[in-house]
């Protein structure tokens, strides 16, 4: 079964609220088939502690002003600040620090389920702002 709509709205949130974040690398993979326990996962890069937990906070702000509002069941992970686990059930939110993305390989450990295209807002905007010069 694929991605339920729920959880496309609330995986589409979080990985703007970290594109919005200067998130690096923001990849949605559909994990509906492979897992009973959620649909999807988030996975973003920060370059930093600090960046990893303002993305958290981000993510989590964005999806509690959503009109049917979603809060973490768990998270892990937020004290060192180095890799940041949010459990909305429907998702999973993975926030990294680069060298942990890099070292963990989530994307390649899951490169067998689809991917879910993701377009940051911002780069939309800006393309088509470009094309009007």
């Amino acid at each position: 079964m694929p991605v339920t709509e729920r959880a496309l709205e609330l995986a589409m949130t979080a990985a703007q609220a970290a594109a919005d974040k200067k998130a690096q690398d923001i990849v949605v993979i559909d994990v509906a088939e492979q897992l009973y326990i959620t649909d999807a996962f988030v996975i973003a890069s920060a370059s930093n502690e600090r960046q990893v937990l303002a993305i958290v906070d981000a993510i989590e702000e964005a999806l509690l002003n959503l009109p049917e509002k979603a809060k973490p069941v768990r998270r892990e992970g937020e004290r060192a600040g180095r890799w940041v686990l949010l459990d909305y059930v429907d998702i999973v939110v993975h926030v990294q620090h680069a060298e942990e993305r890099e070292f963990y390989a989530l994307d390649k450990l899951w490169k067998d389920c689809p991917s879910i295209p993701f377009v940051d807002r911002d780069m939309v905007d800006a393309d088509s702002s470009s094309g009007a010069a």
